[in-house]
Formats: structure tokens, C-alpha cells, sequence
């Protein structure tokens, strides 16, 4: 079903225009690239990008701040990401509008992400009096060990259009109380949302007596990242987006000896056993599959059902999916928005003729939606595609709403489907049988980063690390000890004896 009609892209530009004001950011014009909409699939304004000056000016500058800053404590560290947590909560509706307009999601996503940062500040505030070494014992009398964390330098960030705030967020709030300066390279495709969330924290700076240049924000095309990717002086490079790009940013990083984080693809699937709650499973599962469009890196694409429950739990997704209101993202009643671009329409076309043409069967969607009231927008249908087990597109990953449907006889099968694939980010069992449940989280289970049981596989707290393993790049963000790749780590010997007692006794005199 379709939502009620579109605004306009004058009445979008309008919308952004007011909401950087309310956060006070007055737009400059440029021409270099456009701000658009996904929602009429048009420019909103030109843009200014970064030149290669202001590439080495921004590098240069949060070096030079990076030699303050770690030697700030780190409880005045959390000052500063306290009062961009306070300011996030001021303007979040003004926020959640930007990501509305620039990526697609639906009202109560965009204002999810904002309480994700939120959320994110609250954590790394408690952090910023918790960056924990320890005490070891020592072999030597007289003598202790002892390990200690330390800021590790400048953090280049590139992010993605579909979190386009929250995982500069997770990146940047966590940096900051760990003594670290950022670069912000965002997505090309959210320019507005990023400025904002620059300005915001660029206030906090001033406000807190914190430097300014701890937060640099950097507008352009992919040049500009592989600037901060090439930079020796960028101590680590965290990178959210594909696996071609991750397998183009880690060997350059390592060949300077730098660090990466990388946030990849993912192909996530769910397992659904004979002993399932159908009616919580049928939410997880739509939720997860057709939220954001299909635009999650944890979106659900691959559903491995019982085959004892295969029809049943089909019948009741293929009813759901048919009623998914499609339309307006700022309509309260509209779940799915747009796709980013009328590109992704197509790559998500070209996947479903390839799974057709291997034998696999649409169930509900893929048509094009509101195609006379935006024909420059990609507004798509979920869709529901049952495959046999031979189908190799189910191992790609399609940056849009499509699930596939296999089935299993036994829970090793079930695994070993799930395992199948190059990707692995996020994973669930839908099962009231305990031990299924344990097997699937154990070490012969799941092979992913992320491993759920009675939920799907998309919208994860910030309390637990983020990321997976395999293709998704290994990389872990949020929350747990992700603080950790942010900050180097020294063994320190204390000799507090008068001898000079050698380890694994030495003797050298």
C-alpha cells in the first residue's frame, strides 16, 4: 500500500534550510556537489568540497591539537563529549529531520539514530573515568608490571549515508575521551546532517574550553578520503561502508603501518526452528528485512526456515509484506521510505533477474512505487523471494529489501547455510528450545560478530561492541572494550628494589 503524497523539493529545501539555522549552521553555496533528496530524487543546493589545502590544513591542525589533548585528563575529555550530548538533545528533531531528508528513513528511525548518539555520549562519558589498565604479577622481586592506555593520534573516519550521524557518533564520542583528535570524512550523499553535527560539536568545544581542532569536517568525493587513508600522520582509519571499498582501504593503511577499523558488507540471516513464536517472529523478521528500506549493513537478507514451518511462517511474510505502507518517511503511517537512488532500484532489479533466473520464485514486491509523483526517486516494494539452495546470488550482498527464503531439516544444515557466505556482521535464531539456542550462540554456531536470539538481526544497543568478522572486516565499534582500538597500550616495569634482577634469570654479570 502507498502512503499519503510527497512533499515537495522546495518544501524539503526549506525543511533542511530551517533545521541547520535552528542548530546554527547558515549554509554557503557552492557548486562542486549537490545536497539531494531521496524522497523527490532531486538537488536541494550546491555544495562546496575540500581542496587538498584544506585536506593538510584539517590533518595538519588536529596534530597539533592531538598534542594537547592527550595530555588532557580524560574525565575533562568527557566534558566536552557531556556537552555535545546535551546540545544532541536539544536539537534532536531538527537533526532527525536532516537524516530524513538526506537518507530516506522514516521519521522514528531518523529519530532513533539521534538517541543513538545520544546514547553514545552517555557511554563514553562513563568511559572517560574508566580507561582501565591493570596490574600484573611480576616474576621478580622487588619488581611490578603494569599495562597502561594511552590516545593514539589522529582518527580519520569515513562514513556511510545510511547511519550517517550515529557511527561518526560511536567513532567520535569514544575518540575524544580517549584523547584522540578526529577528521570526519562523511558520506557525499549526507553533507547537511554532517555539517550540523560539526557545528554542535565545534560549540561544545567553545563552550567547554576544549580546542577547536579536535573535530575536523571534510566535504567531498572519494579523493578526499584516500587522503586520510594515505596520510601517515592519521593514526587510524575507521571506515563504514563495502567490502571492495575495506579491501581497497586496509592494505593501503598497512603499507604506512597505520591502523584500520572497518564496519563492512553484511549478509545477514536468521534462522527460524520448528519450535519458533511465529507472531514474534514474523515482527523481528519484517522489521529487520524491510526497515530503512533494506539499507542496513544488519538488514535481514537470507531467512533459513524449518521446513516442517516453511509454509506457514511464507503464508503470514507474504501477508505482512503486502500491506507495508510505502511513501513519505515524515508520514507517521509510511514504514518503508526510499531507496538512496534510483541506482539502487537498479542493482536490486538486476538481482532478482539473476535469482529468477536460477529458479528462485517472487512471493510479494519489487515494484516500483510513486513513480508519477517522483519519477526522479527510487520507492520500492520489499520483496520476498523463496530460493533453492543452489541459488549463488543469496551469497552477495544487495543493498536493498530483498529476503530470501531457504529451508532446513536439521540444525547443523541450518548452520552451515548460514555460514555459507563471505560476510559476517549480524545473525539470529528464532527458537524456544534452549539448547538450540545455545548451540547457535556457542563456538559451533554462528560465525558472525553480532549473534541474537528472539530478535532480528538489525538494531543493536550501544552497550555491546559493533562489528563482524570474515568480508565484514573484523572491526568493533560502541560500546564493550571497542575503546581500546583508539588508544595504544604500554607494559611498564617498576624496579622498586636496589637489584637488578633479569627476567627468565639471566645472569649477565
Amino acid at each position: 500500500m502507498t502512503s499519503t503524497a510527497l512533499p515537495t523539493t522546495d518544501d524539503l529545501r526549506a525543511r533542511a534550510l530551517a533545521g541547520l539555522r535552528n542548530v546554527g549552521v547558515e549554509v554557503a553555496e557552492g557548486d562542486d556537489f549537490h545536497a539531494r533528496t531521496p524522497l523527490t530524487g532531486e538537488p536541494l543546493f550546491g555544495l562546496t568540497a575540500a581542496t587538498d589545502t584544506d585536506v593538510e590544513e584539517a590533518i595538519a591542525a588536529a596534530r597539533a591539537a592531538f598534542l594537547t589533548w592527550r595530555t588532557t585528563p580524560a574525565p575533562r575529555r568527557g566534558e566536552l563529549v557531556r556537552r555535545l550530548g546535551e546540545l544532541l538533545r536539544e536539537h534532536k528533531s531538527d537533526l532527525a529531520d536532516l537524516v530524513t531528508i538526506e537518507a530516506g528513513k522514516i521519521r522514528s528511525e531518523a529519530l532513533g539514530e539521534i538517541q543513538e548518539m545520544i546514547d553514545i555520549c552517555d557511554f563514553a562519558v562513563g568511559l572517560s573515568r574508566q580507561l582501565y589498565g591493570r596490574t600484573i604479577a611480576s616474576e621478580r622481586p622487588g619488581h611490578r608490571l603494569a599495562e597502561t592506555w594511552h590516545p593514539l593520534g589522529v582518527v580519520g573516519v569515513i562514513s556511510a549515508f545510511n547511519f550517517p550521524a550515529a557511527v561518526w557518533s560511536w567513532n567520535t564520542a569514544v575518540a575524544l575521551v580517549c584523547g584522540d583528535t578526529v577528521v570526519w570524512k562523511p558520506s557525499e550523499l549526507t553533507p547537511l546532517i554532517s555539517l550540523a553535527c560539526d557545528h554542535l560539536l565545534a560549540r561544545a568545544a567553545e563552550e567547554v574550553g576544549a580546542p577547536r581542532d579536535v573535530h575536523r569536517l571534510l566535504l567531498g568525493d572519494r579523493a578526499v578520503g584516500e587522503k586520510l587513508v594515505d596520510d601517515p600522520r592519521v593514526a587510524l582509519v575507521s571506515a563504514t561502508g563495502s567490502t571492495r571499498m575495506g579491501r581497497e582501504v586496509a592494505p593501503r593503511v598497512a603499507a604506512r603501518f597505520g591502523r584500520s577499523l572497518l564496519e563492512l558488507g553484511g549478509n545477514n540471516a536468521a534462522v527460524v526452528a520448528p519450535s519458533a513464536d511465529l507472531d514474534l517472529a514474523v515482527q523481528g523478521i519484517v522489521f529487520a528485512a524491510a526497515g530503512t528500506a533494506g539499507q542496513r549493513c544488519t538488514t535481514l537478507r537470507r531467512l533459513i526456515v524449518h521446513r516442517d514451518i516453511a509454509d506457514t511462517l511464507v503464508e503470514r511474510l507474504t501477508a505482512a509484506y503486502r500491506k507495508l505502507p510505502i511513501g513519505s518517511p515524515f508520514e507517521d503511517t509510511t514504514l518503508v521510505g526510499p531507496l538512496i537512488s534510483t541506482e539502487a532500484f537498479t542493482r536490486m532489479q538486476q538481482a532478482l533477474a539473476r535469482v529468477q533466473a536460477q529458479g528462485g520464485e517472487i512471493l510479494a514486491g519489487g515494484n516500483r512505487r510513486l513513480t508519477e509523483d517522483a519519477p526522479a526517486a527510487a520507492y520500492a516494494e520489499p520483496v520476498l523471494v523463496r530460493v533453492g539452495e543452489q541459488s549463488d546470488v543469496v551469497r552477495e550482498e544487495t543493498f536493498a529489501p530483498i529476503l530470501y527464503v531457504l529451508t532446513y531439516d536439521t540444525l547443523d544444515e541450518a548452520i552451515a547455510l548460514h555460514n555459507d557466505v563471505p560476510q559476517g556482521l549480524s545473525s539470529s535464531i528464532f527458537t524456544r528450545d534452549q539448547q538450540e539456542a545455545e548451540i547457535f550462540l556457542s563456538a559451533a554456531g554462528s560465525d558472525c560478530g553480532i549473534a541474537n536470539v528472539n530478535i532480528g538481526t538489525s538494531g543493536a544497543e550501544i552497550g555491546g561492541a559493533f562489528g563482524g568478522e570474515k568480508d565484514t572486516g573484523g572491526g568493533r565499534e560502541s560500546g564493550s572494550d571497542a575503546w581500546k582500538a583508539y588508544m595504544r597500550s604500554a607494559t611498564n616495569t617498576i624496579n622498586y628494589s636496589s637489584e637488578l634482577t633479569l627476567a627468565q634469570g639471566v645472569s649477565f654479570l
